[in-house]
């Protein structure tokens, strides 16, 4: 093919035509080793105000990923055009290997290769450049592959073992690869402690059943124990992530462990106990497991008086893995002591910024006797008639010690007044400080929901340790598809394991004297669920605990600071442009002899909001505010943005090229206006022009006489898409689709309208960009 022509073909045929016969030439199999067009991460889920969006210009989309076997990838192939050089996105291939942890990247326009080799020897070129049928052999980037990771030959068979393959093209999530290919090569090469970091909501149950299998199916390991603190836990696992290990699997229940199972599910509870009697584990051999699996292993394994450290001292020979969503606890229990530094961490962080996790907003909201505290006056007495003591009572205090009924009170109508502003039927969890509380916020709840309690009567339900109503309506507070529960007050229950992906809001008015607790109760909000439109979550804080338990570099920052009166919206609003702007699997009360006293007035004094920026950072703007930021990245002045919508042969196209950044011109006009146009919002918003109405710029054209020239028939369908674009905007006009409506359907079908009105598509093409042109003449 002659260059001129080579460089008219589009990134697609320069890979169907050269790349991918390169790559099958060099002995790659096209169905089992090439990756093509791989989505690495969805791009960062932008949040302001009560909106939210992705921003795709952050999506990491690698042309070819090529791998050993499925789930082992090697290394990285950049596209583009002819008319690049070489080796023009040689680096964007090697941000995409940082992520897959790979040596090799490699980048190409149909001339030829450019490469990055990390592997290079002393003196050798580190970057290249070679012809097309010199790309490298599949088994020299493995070679490449074991020396960057440190694999022996010995060790590759167990490293190579296939992953389990349901059948529906499944594919790990790039860091559910990168620590399940961690693990299994550290236990290739030896290590027995092995330690892995995940925030909730990353995959950690599913990571682990691909673990397992590899090593299993490898016979690396036979028996497998796979230790839990929460039943419900165990029942989840069974039924979901593990269920392909099928009869070979096993709960332990009835304290016995039955030798005829390969795979044992079960709670650390119910294998040990204080009296030796208890201590079921020891009814096997030291050497009956091969491998044990600690989930959330932070909750206590590394502690000498451990339960958990006492089974795993006894199968000491046994491969140990650790999984936890916290790094480390505290300066006196750590698990990174017992099983040693992570081998691989994937931070809650990490996740938002990728995409893969929700982001979240925090509301802070301060009790006048939280924050300055109260004294009773002298001679005070109690609801039972008690005397008060006379003591200064703080925030710690409150619905611990000091019960005030009508801070209760408070606090449920300012989480129904958030609800109701925004959606009442939000997955929501109240912690509270124990059972006692719980039970009194629920009725609060009742209370403040009003018709909302009436309408079914497990709009709320306490869910404690010795709730048995509450802890069977669990399984319907975590399904999606099930309305009721909405509310679901706790102490202890839900900090950790329970699986609900739809929860939205998360309310603390509990004391949190850990940042591991902290971590969990977090968690429980992180996942996204596309299908029930869960792009986000709030944190409504009553206590000051995303104050006091800050991670920046695990969690990131959260993201403009609201601080309403009392009666102002509870819904955090953007900003005004102009300005400047740990348990188990029960909530055991502690006895501690409470004070309840009904008469106390309380108020609020402040409330703020942050929202966490898809940087990781805190960041103050509006939507209004990031949209402006973001445009002025496309169009560097007015100017610029008029050439480029004027010369555009369609206006969607700038449309969608906004939407990349998560600019979606709908929700911008709910806060400018709703009758405003994309020309007039993107004028308007980024270079403070007058903004139009659609219908007013319509108007204008029609006092111009302009459809003068055209025949009767052409002037009717001008004039109806002058009205379609009044009433829907821009991105109606520019579908032919439209052809197809009223009242374009009575002057004939849209071939008819073309072709015998118009003269033809180009004809009628014209005529629309005419129109259009003739629609945003000026900016203002």
């Amino acid at each position: 093919m002659i260059s001129k022509e080579k460089k008219e073909l589009s990134e697609a045929d320069i890979k169907a035509k050269f790349i991918t016969p390169a790559l099958v030439n060099a002995g790659w199999d096209e169905m089992t080793q090439i990756r093509r067009e791989v989505t690495l991460t969805p791009g960062p889920v932008v949040v302001r105000g009560n909106l939210s969006s992705r921003n795709k210009k952050k999506k990491k989309f690698a042309d070819y990923v090529l791998q050993k076997e499925k789930g082992v990838p090697v290394a990285v192939v950049e596209a583009k055009q002819n008319n690049y050089t070489v080796s023009h996105g040689l680096q964007q291939a090697l941000g995409y290997a940082g992520i897959l942890e790979v040596p090799c990247a490699f980048s190409s326009n149909g001339d030829g290769f450019a490469s990055h080799d990390k592997t290079a020897h002393p003196g050798e070129d580190i970057e290249t450049e070679f012809a097309l049928e010199a790309f490298p052999s599949p088994d020299e980037l493995w070679r490449r592959y074991k020396h960057f990771r440190g694999i022996l030959d010995e060790q590759e068979a167990l490293v190579t073992e296939p992953y389990y393959d349901d059948g529906s093209n499944k594919e790990p999530r790039y860091y559910q690869a990168e620590a399940i290919n961690r693990v299994v090569e550290k236990v290739a090469q030896g290590q027995k402690r092995l330690l892995l970091v995940m925030a909730t909501g990353t995959g950690k149950t599913y990571t682990t059943f691909q673990i397992i299998w590899r090593l299993w199916k490898a016979k690396k390991v036979r028996r497998i124990l796979f230790l839990v603190d929460r039943n419900i836990l165990v029942d989840q696992t069974l039924v979901n992530d593990f269920k392909p290990f099928g009869s070979v699997m096993t709960k332990i229940k009835n304290r016995k462990i039955d030798p005829s199972y390969e795979v044992y599910l079960g709670l650390y509870q119910a294998l040990t106990g204080p009296d030796e009697e208890d201590k079921i584990f020891k009814t096997v051999s030291r050497d009956f497991f091969d491998l044990i699996v600690i989930d959330e292993c932070h909750r206590g394994s590394a502690n000498d008086d451990s339960a958990w450290k006492e089974i795993l001292e006894y199968f000491n020979g046994a491969i140990q893995l650790g999984l936890t969503a916290t790094p480390k606890e505290t300066k006196y229990a750590s698990n990174i002591n017992y099983f040693g530094e992570p081998i691989y961490t994937y931070s809650l962080k990490q996740g938002i910024q990728d995409g893969f996790l929700a982001p979240y907003k925090v509301v802070r909201i301060d009790i006048d006797k939280d924050i300055h505290g109260w004294t009773p006056p002298p001679g005070m007495k109690d609801d039972l008639g008690n005397e008060i003591e006379h003591r200064e009572y703080s925030q710690a205090d409150m619905d611990r010690i000091l019960v005030l009924n009508k801070r209760t009170k408070l606090v449920a109508q300012r989480v129904m007044k958030l609800m109701t502003a925004t959606d009442p039927y939000q997955k929501t969890i109240i912690f509270c400080e124990d059972i006692d509380h719980a039970e009194r916020m629920r009725m609060a709840i009742v209370n403040a929901a009003g018709s909302l309690a009436k309408e079914n009567s497990k709009y709320v339900m306490r869910i404690t340790g010795d709730s048995l109503e509450g802890k069977a309506e669990l399984d319907n507070f975590i399904d999606p598809e099930s309305r009721y529960p909405v509310i679901a007050t706790t102490s202890e229950l839900l900090t950790t394991g329970v699986d609900t992906k739809t929860c939205k809001l998360i309310v603390l008015d509990k004391s949190v004297n850990s940042m591991t607790t902290f971590k969990q109760i977090v968690g429980r909000g992180t996942r996204i669920e596309e299908s029930q439109n869960k792009y986000f979550f709030t944190i409504m804080d009553f206590k000051r605990a995303t104050e006091l338990f800050k991670d920046p570099e695990f969690d990131g920052e959260p993201v403009v600071i609201y601080e309403p009166d009392e009666d102002d919206d509870p819904v955090p609003p953007d900003p005004n442009p102009d300005e400047d702007g740990e348990g188990g699997d029960g909530d055991d009360d502690d006895g501690i002899k409470k004070v309840y006293v009904s008469g106390v007035e309380v108020c609020i004094l402040s409330e703020r909001v942050e929202y966490l920026g898809e940087d990781g950072k805190m960041v103050m703007e509006s939507y209004r505010d990031y949209s402006r930021k973001n445009i002025l990245k496309e169009f560097t002045s007015l100017d610029d943005f008029l050439q480029k919508w004027s010369s555009a042969k369609k206006k969607t196209a700038i449309i969608e090229a906004l939407a990349e950044y998560g600019i979606e011109l709908p929700k911008l006009a709910q806060d400018v206006g709703k009758d405003y146009g994309d020309f007039d919002l993107i004028c308007h918003i980024a270079f403070d022009q007058p903004a139009l109405t659609r219908h007013e710029r319509a108007n204008n054209v029609k006092k111009r006489n302009y459809f003068t020239h055209y025949g009767d028939q052409a002037r009717a369908v001008l004039e109806a898409l002058l009205d379609k674009y009044a009433d829907e905007g821009v991105a109606s006009i520019e579908n032919n689709s439209v052809l197809k409506l009223a009242p374009f359907n009575r002057m004939g079908t849209p071939v008819e309208i073309i072709n015998g009105i118009f003269g033809g598509k180009a004809n009628y093409e014209q005529a629309v960009q005419a129109l259009e042109s003739e629609l945003f003449t000026q900016a203002n």
